[in-house]
């Protein structure tokens, strides 16, 4: 898929994502690799929600579009213009949910199994970014869509410290869903199941051997998937230390 058309920035991320029309004449959140996370942004964005989706949460589709920075030549900002010229090539596009509100949680109450699951959720992918300041999270035909998972998945940041850094209790103090989720443990019987190595090979096999080429230490993109799943795979298995106390995570900050 090629984009034909830079639409306009999205300024409400550090990252400066854009909306684009590409050749299917559908309309993407383009997210570029040459943004200041670079590629591992972008495979976080893939691991993470495809497999929120496989685990039935709502995430918008997801597709690789290529960009000749050039479609972007009448855009005044300069900072996109950089942005563009940096990222030429496949970058990800999200779909763009037209009409979509982004989540209030003085707005709406969410429902306790739904915060449960995706409390346990990004727990599990050890998700920094669902604060209630910033809850990543749309509300479009009724339902809550999850977007936004560039932020999971940090080991990958500094891969001889992964288990160090992907180990401990998920820090649920500013999570926005913590207020509700008072059924962890439902949520914990149900998912930690489906978590298997068939699903991550699955997620982590979605993701475009450049984005994972050239990673120090590794022989190559497979081998960076596999370590992936070395990583994921052990935290869906008990004893989950990196869970949040089941008892009290519910009550977490109290109800803003």
């Amino acid at each position: 898929m090629t984009a034909i058309r830079y639409v306009t920035p999205l300024r409400e991320g550090g990252s400066l994502p854009g909306v684009v029309e590409a050749d299917d004449l559908g309309t993407y959140v383009m997210k570029f690799h040459g943004a200041g996370q670079g590629r591992k942004a972008l495979i976080a964005e893939v691991i993470t929600g495809e497999l929120a989706r496989r685990l039935g949460f709502q995430v918008p589709d997801q597709v690789l579009i290529d960009l000749d920075p050039a479609i972007g030549r009448h855009e005044p900002d300069p900072d996109v213009q950089d942005l563009l010229k940096a990222s030429p090539g496949w970058n990800l596009g999200v779909d763009f949910l037209p009409g979509s509100l982004g989540f209030d949680p003085l707005g709406w109450r969410p429902d306790p199994d739904f915060a449960s699951r995706v409390l346990w959720f990004d727990a599990f992918t050890g998700n920094v970014d669902r604060s209630w300041r910033n809850p990543n999270m749309l509300v479009w035909h009724g339902d809550v869509w999850l977007i936004d998972h560039g932020a999971t998945l940090i080991f990958h940041h500094a891969w001889k410290n992964a288990t160090r850094l992907f180990s401990g209790p998920y820090d649920v103090g500013d999570h926005v869903l913590a207020p509700y989720a008072t059924r962890l443990e439902a949520a914990e019987a149900d998912l930690a199941p489906r978590i298997t190595e068939k699903l991550l090979r699955e997620v982590t096999g979605l993701v475009p051997d450049h984005w994972l080429d050239g990673e120090p230490g590794f022989a190559g993109p497979q081998a960076l998937r596999d370590a992936y799943v070395d990583i994921l795979l052990p935290r869906a298995a008990k004893p989950r230390d990196w869970l949040p106390d089941l008892d009290t995570a519910g009550r977490a900050g109290g109800a803003r």
